[in-house]
């Protein structure tokens, strides 16, 4: 506990009268309680997971030989196995799921003013739904539609104004005024990311039409800050578990002309 104090991650307390220390949570330490409002439990389960552990073991594997370290250690991909396999489409979907009550809280803060005239909005690869429902939440106007594979919206719990669509992004996206990804492209290579693009860009208005991608941007190597860490770190996750990658600024501009969403 001393260490854990040391690293902030509790708090001590020493009584006045000599007695033992008293320890205390704090905003670090209610992170990791299960019935917090704000629990990343989930997500450190999953990363913690065997099945997700062992693609880390494949890593030199895959850098010799080619494909992803994900299907040396499984012998397919991340979302074929969690389609036949409902454990760990269950611990994907949660780990998933946990972080979105962060994530959208700070999207709808500094983003409050882009869903206003937006009447119908589709979460592409959405999950379980908890993106598109924390938005319709804020934004009741807006029609939410949950678009993900079969085995993941089979497990979706119902949402007021959010209907739930099995589909495969990389074949169709339903139409709608906007489409919203959260961290969705970089599970992706450049060559499936430039034809869900191009999907995105059939399903919404040529002229008022919106696209919204809340994604890591790598920073160069002269501009970075405090949470320079943690893209890095989700580059390796990247790596590790997907065909992905994080992208740098240039990257992105890269596959949205490619995709047909910017002018080349």
């Amino acid at each position: 506990m001393r260490y854990l104090v040391r690293k902030e991650i509790f708090t001590a307390h020493p009584p006045s009268d000599g007695g033992e220390t008293l320890f205390g949570l704090n905003p670090k330490s209610r992170l990791i309680m299960h019935d917090s409002e704000r629990s990343v439990v989930s997500i450190i389960s999953m990363q913690n997971n065997p099945c997700f552990v062992a693609p880390w073991r494949c890593l030199s594997q895959c850098i010799k030989e080619g494909g992803t370290a994900f299907s040396k250690a499984h012998g397919c991909e991340l979302w074929d196995l969690a389609s036949r396999n409902p454990e760990v489409n269950g611990i994907f979907n949660e780990g998933m799921a946990c972080t979105s009550k962060i994530v959208m809280r700070a999207i709808l803060s500094h983003y409050k003013d882009g869903f206003n005239n937006i009447r119908s909005l589709v979460d592409a690869a959405g999950g379980i739904g908890g993106h598109v429902a924390e938005i319709v939440r804020a934004y009741p106007h807006i029609k939410g539609i949950n678009l993900d594979l079969p085995h993941v919206v089979a497990t979706a719990p119902k949402y007021e104004g959010v209907s739930h669509v099995a589909g495969n992004m990389l074949d169709a996206i339903p139409n709608a005024d906007a489409i919203f990804m959260k961290r969705i492209l970089h599970d992706w290579n450049d060559e499936s990311c430039v034809e869900i693009l191009r999907n995105c860009k059939i399903a919404i208005p040529e002229k008022t039409g919106k696209l919204i991608i809340a994604d890591i941007v790598l920073k160069t190597d002269d501009h970075c800050d405090k949470f320079d860490d943690i893209r890095m770190a989700m580059d390796l996750v990247m790596f590790a578990l997907t065909c992905g990658k994080e992208r740098t600024e240039q990257e992105w501009k890269k596959l949205l002309e490619e995709g047909g969403l910017l002018p080349l």
